[in-house]
């Protein structure tokens, strides 16, 4: 877990950005799935980051005077209510938050409209998520009007509103060590749970049988959640990027692609895996496999500090073009085929994301209009693949070939760590593993 002292940095460090103003960051409401029945809550990361509270109804102000003293921090949340927490569990309250989760100062979240009009008393801007959710755009519009109508009070109404995405998206680009221990803690469960869905694998199982390996395997380890919702795509279904039915049956000469992992304490991790279903790849899919594999292994080599966001893709692009020229699956030479952009037939998205709070996670990939320099501290995925699917001008041995490998790597000092290299991926380490597992037992 992050020391809470961790979070009052971050509030500290932000209120410092603002100098003068009021940041204001909601959590994320509670959801309807159905009638009376809620999706499981998850908190917004941007609250989370700042607060490490994780009850829904919650929201954060800070008031920057410009002066560390003086300045505040506040936390709005739902009042303890033992009645309530008979039948939904615990609630902090407000005062038990404040010291539990170092603010300043916390009120019941049902004040929230009556005191906001007094914290944007006088301040030059307020900073939100603007534009996220129209009705909160509304309520900050609303208690600035409220403001402006004591002007004959001498009291004066903010005149701006920002986006306060931009400031919390550079600070949450760079992980310190507590957030990189959680990542890797994430990655080592989610690695432990793509080794048993590989072992756990043969012909005539079902995808989703495969799934309860990977989810069984999240919560026995202590992660609280999928970090996003599994692929497990067998055959043709790993030529659809998103594939999330789960459904089909898998059949013995077909590769399996598993993108899954999990989230733990807010943090995710991200792997993608591809694998024989009957442990043993043929000569095709092992070509294919080693060309993916090396465009991944020229991608991880250039993650680096002083290297550039693009830097990654531009190394596994370069060697795909090659091996499809190879491999006779694009015409031309390499430079022609990047140029052209034929790759993109076979290979269409891009080698990697941000990671961290979200499995997407935030910050601007150029600044100035030029990809960004990487720097230690930046966790990202590194993830080329091939998806070749029946066309009349393919050869029929190459049909419904999807391949991806994908592992979390975080730039460091002095290059970077692969947060996820428990996985099998090499041709051998993944025979071995899943011949091993055929010999043991199912």
């Amino acid at each position: 877990m992050i020391p809470i002292q961790t979070y009052v940095d971050r509030r500290k460090r932000l209120l410092l950005q603002i100098q003068r103003g009021v940041a204001i960051v909601a959590t994320s409401p509670e959801k309807y799935r159905n009638r009376d029945t809620n999706y499981p809550y998850r908190f917004d990361s941007y609250f989370y980051y700042l607060t490490g509270f994780q009850e829904p109804e919650a929201i954060l102000m800070l008031v920057a005077t410009g002066d560390e003293s003086t300045s505040q921090q506040i936390l709005f949340c739902r009042d303890k209510d033992s009645e309530h927490e008979i039948w939904n569990g615990f609630r902090y309250g407000p005062d038990a938050a404040q010291e539990a989760f170092g603010f300043d100062a916390a009120y019941p979240i049902v004040r929230l409209d009556e005191l906001a009009g007094e914290f944007l008393a006088n301040q030059p801007v307020v900073l939100h998520a603007l534009g996220h959710d129209p009705a909160w755009d509304q309520r900050v519009i609303t208690w600035i009007n409220r403001v402006r109508e004591r002007a004959r009070q001498g009291v004066s109404a903010p005149t701006e509103i920002r986006d306060i995405r931009h400031l919390l998206d550079e600070m949450r680009l760079i992980k310190d060590d507590h957030e990189l221990a959680v990542m890797r803690e994430a990655a080592r469960i989610s690695a432990k749970a793509h080794r048993r869905a590989m072992q756990a694998t043969c012909s005539d199982k079902y995808e989703y049988e495969i799934e309860a390996e990977l989810l069984h395997e999240f919560r026995r380890q202590g992660a609280q959640a999928p970090a996003y919702t599994s692929i497990v795509a067998g055959g043709a279904n790993a030529c659809v990027l998103h594939y999330v039915q789960n459904d089909a049956q898998l059949k013995a000469g077909d590769l399996l692609l598993i993108d899954a992992a999990c989230e733990l304490h807010g943090y995710a991790a991200d792997i993608t895996r591809t694998f024989p279903v009957n442990g043993t790849f043929s000569a095709v899919q092992k070509d294919v496999y080693q060309l993916v594999l090396a465009a991944q292994l020229a991608a991880i080599a250039a993650v680096r500090p002083g290297s550039n966001w693009d830097a990654p893709h531009q190394a596994a692009l370069r060697v795909l073009a090659e091996g499809f020229v190879d491999l006779n699956l694009c015409q031309g030479s390499p430079d022609a085929v990047i140029e052209t952009e034929s790759y993109k037939r076979f290979y269409m998205h891009r080698t990697g994301h941000w990671l961290g709070l979200d499995v997407h996670d935030a910050g601007e990939y150029k600044q100035a209009g030029q990809w960004r320099e990487l720097v230690p501290g930046m966790t990202l995925t590194v993830e080329p693949g091939c998806y070749i699917r029946p066309a009349e001008d393919i050869p029929k041995h190459f049909w419904n070939i999807g391949i991806r490998i994908e592992d979390d790597v975080a730039v460091t000092s002095d290059g970077h760590e692969v947060l996820t290299r428990a996985v099998p991926k090499s041709v051998a380490e993944i025979e071995e593993w899943m011949q091993c597992a055929m010999t043991t037992g199912r």
